[in-house]
């Protein structure tokens, strides 16, 4: 029996994760943000680890941080995100795998075995980019611009350069239009650009879009 904690902060879904999973796979806990996420996985200390990457509180990369070298769960990202900087962020943060939410029951049960077995594991598409990234030993690890950013910037900051408006952000990320504009604001003063039509080619730039 693999023990598993779902992290994700739709009930709904979770609900319906748990209803798809085979036989073989326990859940033993459920979080919908960062901490109660790492506490219930402190707690209940599963095999592996159903990571939403968009999460209340700092995201799946906050998760994956608090927990480094503190416990042994293997982490395998769950995400709608097929954003290579997404993909890459997490498994440079330590995840096992990573698979989108287009994912069926069986597949998603066969890939929580294959990652308890300390397989990696990724949808064909997303291996790709981990590929791409880790092939040259002589790039950098980094995009210094790109890693100050909080989690929840950069996804603003995909919308904006898919040409979201705030409101629009503002219901895709479940906060208020005030919130977005300080992300905004806060992305500007990080990259040093005057407005969105820049952030749009910066992010354009690093096929961020």
């Amino acid at each position: 029996m693999t023990r598993v904690v779902l992290v994700d902060d739709h009930q709904m879904f979770r609900t319906g994760v748990k209803a798809e999973l085979g036989p073989g796979i326990e859940v033993v806990g459920e979080a919908g943000d960062v901490d109660s996420a790492v506490a219930v996985i402190k707690s209940a200390a599963p095999d592996v680890v159903l990571l939403d990457v968009h999460l209340p509180g700092g995201g799946g990369i906050e998760v994956l941080r608090r927990l480094h070298g503190n416990v042994t769960a293997r982490f395998l990202a769950l995400s709608v995100s097929d954003a290579a900087e997404d993909v890459i962020a997490v498994v440079r943060g330590g995840a096992r795998g990573y698979v989108t939410k287009t994912i069926s029951g069986p597949e998603l049960t066969d890939a929580i075995g294959r990652v308890a077995d300390d397989d990696a594991v990724f949808s064909p598409r997303l291996a790709g980019f981990v590929l791409d990234a880790f092939a040259a030993t002589d790039a950098p690890s980094v995009d210094p611009e790109l890693d100050q950013l909080t989690q929840r910037e950069r996804e603003v900051l995909r919308l904006i350069a898919r040409g979201y408006a705030y409101k629009e952000i503002a219901r895709e990320l479940y906060i208020s239009v005030k919130t977005v504009e300080t992300h905004v604001s806060s992305v500007l003063r990080k990259l040093q650009l005057s407005n969105r039509h820049e952030l749009s080619r910066w992010a354009a730039a690093r096929r961020l879009v």
